[in-house]
């Protein structure tokens, strides 16, 4: 279980993250939604330890992943998988070893530094590849895919981290609606299949509907909303992106990219996966 407990984060005299207090079951995807400076980037980061809360504490799994440093914070990072809205690839290596890039704290100075990887990562690569249905793009130069390509790569390498957690910072902000649902279907996947918790921003209120058992709406840095889908009302949304007196102008953004899909599915059991770029 991730626990964040009265966790704020300052910028100078900014408060970006205000108070905040979490707890999120494993397994469980959640969408977090917002404006734009509403501190859900900040949220995530903080989760991530990319940048560290100015009060407050975070746990996962009893241990305080706030305090952690050296080796252990790099181990939580690793166990932390961190998904970007410019995927953060290695445009000039090929897709291959970008996601082999997911192993590497798993690994020796030396090995990380020769570059060398095993027969059975090689494998667990190819499969994660498979798993988001670009595998035929292995060894091609990963600048050179369309961003939805991109974008499952990363997932990809973060699968090979062999996350507990995966964070996804406005996964589909810069996709078009036919490669955001491939992005959103292959985030909704790894939560079900592999019991790996996601949290995710978005900017949408339709897709989070679609794709989350639990919407978090943030507004000022402070968590203004926090329950199922069905008990996002129109007051619920005015709260957390403004309105007009009569609600009729919430945000444009909201449903500007929203995504047709169907309810989310019951857990399944099919095949596993494997992980993202962020402890490196």
């Amino acid at each position: 279980m991730l626990q964040i407990r009265d966790v704020t984060r300052r910028f100078g005299g900014n408060t970006a993250v205000g108070n905040v207090t979490l707890e999120i079951p494993q397994g469980q995807m959640v969408g977090v939604i917002g404006r734009s400076g509403a501190g859900k980037s900040t949220l995530l980061r903080m989760i991530n330890r990319l940048i560290d809360p100015s009060e407050g504490s975070i746990f996962f799994d009893g241990t305080e992943v706030s305090a952690l440093k050296g080796a252990a914070l790099r181990h939580w990072q690793r166990d932390c998988a961190m998904i970007f809205q410019q995927f953060n690839l290695v445009p000039r290596l090929d897709v291959l070893t970008n996601v082999l890039l997911g192993r590497l704290n798993y690994r020796s100075t030396a090995a990380n530094l020769l570059g060398i990887f095993s027969r059975e990562e090689r494998a667990l690569a190819i499969a994660s590849l498979e798993r988001l249905g670009i595998a035929q793009t292995a060894l091609q130069v990963a600048g050179t895919l369309s961003g939805g390509q991109q974008q499952r790569v990363a997932i990809a390498r973060a699968l090979m981290q062999q996350p507990k957690a995966m964070l996804a910072d406005e996964p589909i902000a810069s996709l078009d609606p036919m490669n955001a649902k491939v992005v959103m279907d292959s985030l909704r996947d790894i939560s079900a299949r592999d019991g790996i918790t996601v949290i995710t921003n978005l900017h949408t209120l339709d897709t989070a509907r679609a794709y989350c058992s639990r919407i978090i709406g943030m507004a000022a840095g402070k968590v203004v909303f926090d329950g199922a889908p069905e008990d996002l009302t129109r007051d619920a949304v005015r709260m957390i992106y403004g309105a007009d007196t009569d609600g009729s102008e919430i945000s444009e953004a909201i449903t500007s990219t929203s995504i047709d899909v169907p309810k989310p599915r019951k857990r399944e059991t099919a095949p596993a996966l494997e992980p993202a770029f962020a402890g490196y």
